[in-house]
């Protein structure tokens, strides 16, 4: 489960910013994860909880923003939203697709007391 390597370094993007911003303790943190990224939400969800024990952030809000994917299709030009990584283009059918968004995933937000 690769979201436990993930959740270890949002911890520590967590840490670091609340050190800089001399946070008490964390309150919030929100996470975009795009749909192509091959990240699972709730295994995300699941891992934080784990990570954050005895942490600034133990006891922190997981937010968690869908964002969806994107692509170009060079068959058609269009660019068009994608569930999955190697479906082909919606407006065509056809192949292949460049992901140009929803491939990230990324910390938006830290809210700290």
């Amino acid at each position: 489960m690769h979201e436990m390597a993930l959740a270890e370094g949002v911890l520590q993007i967590v840490d670091r910013t609340a050190r800089r911003e001399g946070f008490q303790r964390v309150a919030l943190v929100v996470l975009e994860i795009g749909r192509l990224s091959a990240v699972e939400p709730e295994a995300m969800r699941f891992c934080f909880e784990s990570v954050v024990r005895d942490s600034i952030a133990e006891g922190a809000r997981l937010e968690i923003l869908d964002v969806p994917g994107r692509a170009l299709c060079l068959s058609c030009g269009r660019e068009v939203e994608l569930e999955h990584r190697y479906d082909p283009c919606p407006a065509c059918d056809g192949f292949p697709l460049r992901v140009t968004g929803g491939a990230e995933m990324r910390v938006k937000e830290i809210e700290g007391e």
